[in-house]
């Protein structure tokens, strides 16, 4: 497959609350173009408030993908979104040259612009991490998994169970890691990539976190989590932003409290994920005239 060299996916990432959002709308608006959310946490519809989607008019009437497409009942993987995301931007390629793929779920845009592996995987043994994860709690798979694969327990979101007994699936059928079949052989795509990471100092990031959460909080998170609490042993709910209150209901200013302190983790493990990819160009979120402009050179 060879790549037109007319296609260009600007790929917009960096930690939470750090502005990817914003500035992916400005970024479209400039060049006409539509986005394509790699939040993977976003394509769910029942949750909105808790992963700070978008509202229509924050989207500016910015054509958006992948946002509200699923329902939290539907199994979703990387997998799937890859092969949705590439027959996304094929039609989109048809009639425009520019595209914008947008979002911190490391695992999903490496799979639109690398793709994924042939990964070794067996029901059976998903099943039976499943149940130790039912019966014993998922710090058991953690610690397997710092265990026998180091590299990725780094990079994974620890507290996605799903993640988690992926890895471990693979290096039970395998006797490998899973770190090692990731990305092996990187898929070439019909288009250009040029990549934009968003940073800030780390303090000026945390304070953003927290101040997205008391936002979130002021917002109605509370009744979106109440609204919730019958589905809440589905993967997608045992993330942050919604597991602390289901697991302190109770106290609820801890809960918030953990909210924040588990946003700050998460963000950190953002960054060291995307600090890895050398293709990378970094800004911060206010250089947008530099970005345009590094967008246009490529």
């Amino acid at each position: 497959m060879s790549t037109n060299p007319e296609k260009q996916l600007i790929v917009i990432v960096g930690p939470t609350a750090i502005g990817k959002t914003a500035l992916s709308i400005k970024i479209a608006k400039h060049f006409n173009c539509e986005i394509l959310s790699a939040d993977s946490r976003q394509f769910y519809q029942e949750m909105a408030i808790g992963t700070a989607k978008p509202t229509s008019q924050e989207m500016e009437g910015v054509p958006h993908h992948f946002i509200n497409h699923l329902s939290i009942q539907q199994n979703y993987t990387a997998g799937d979104f890859e092969k949705e995301a590439i027959q996304k931007l094929e039609n989109i390629f048809q009639t425009q040259n520019k595209a914008i793929l947008v979002g911190g779920s490391g695992l999903f845009v490496n799979a639109v612009c690398y793709g994924l592996d042939d990964i070794p995987c067996n029901p059976d043994v998903r099943d039976q991490l499943i149940q130790i994860w039912k019966t014993e709690g998922l710090q058991v798979l953690q610690t397997e998994l710092k265990k026998v694969d180091p590299i990725y327990f780094e990079q994974v979101d620890q507290q996605n169970p799903h993640r988690v007994i992926r890895a471990l699936e693979t290096y039970r059928v395998s006797g490998q890691p899973y770190s090692t079949f990731r990305n092996l052989q990187k898929k070439i795509r019909p288009f250009n990539i040029t990549w934009i990471g968003l940073n800030l100092d780390r303090a000026e990031v945390y304070k953003n976190i927290n101040q997205r959460v008391d936002v979130m909080i002021k917002n109605g998170l509370l009744d979106e989590v109440r609204a919730l609490e019958s589905n809440k042993d589905l993967t997608c709910l045992k993330t942050v932003g919604y597991q602390e209150f289901y697991q302190n209901p109770q106290n609820t200013q801890k809960a918030i409290e953990l909210v924040k302190q588990n946003t700050r983790r998460f963000a950190k493990r953002q960054l060291t994920f995307f600090k890895r990819n050398k293709e990378i160009t970094w800004f911060t979120p206010q250089q947008i005239e530099d970005i345009i402009s590094h967008i246009t050179l490529k």
